[in-house]
């Protein structure tokens, strides 16, 4: 039996142009530089970020846009869910679908250097009602037809 894992520390994300990424990051997500970590972002090192509660990191590393990549996906509550899905669309300048997996919803995006995410929450009976009555904020369609109700 291995030992245990306490959390997960940090992802690498790969980024065109860190100091443009960094700002997206911010606007998008919340997340801000590491002071005590800026040290590391040189000679190729990583420019680490964390979210408000500085438990989910990001290390940011330049270099171009590779094929192979994992989707980063981040769990809230059902009130974080609707109001992510309304700042997304603010920050992102489109709607974000909905995602009904049957236990849980997500939200899927990217990032502009193509880096996949995903918000998701479990509490799908909450949600569900909340969606299908198109009291959530930006009720948009699927992701191939934006007009279209979820």
């Amino acid at each position: 039996m291995p030992p245990a894992l306490q959390r997960l520390d940090h992802v690498h994300v790969f980024v065109r142009d860190r100091p443009a990424a960094e700002l997206w990051y911010a606007q998008a997500l919340g997340f801000r530089r590491i002071a005590e970590l800026e040290f590391w972002a040189v000679d190729g090192g990583p420019l680490t970020l964390a979210d408000p509660s500085s438990s989910i990191h990001l290390a940011l590393f330049e270099g171009p846009a590779l094929a192979c990549r994992s989707t980063l996906a981040f769990a809230v509550g059902p009130a974080d869910f609707l109001a992510w899905r309304s700042h997304l669309f603010a920050v992102l300048g489109s709607p974000v679908q909905a995602e009904d997996h049957e236990v849980s919803w997500s939200l899927y995006f990217d990032d502009p250097d193509g880096n996949p995410y995903e918000i998701t929450c479990y509490d799908h009976a909450v949600l569900a009602p909340e969606l299908a009555r198109g009291k959530a904020p930006l009720d948009a369609g699927r992701r191939d037809d934006p007009t279209a109700n979820p």
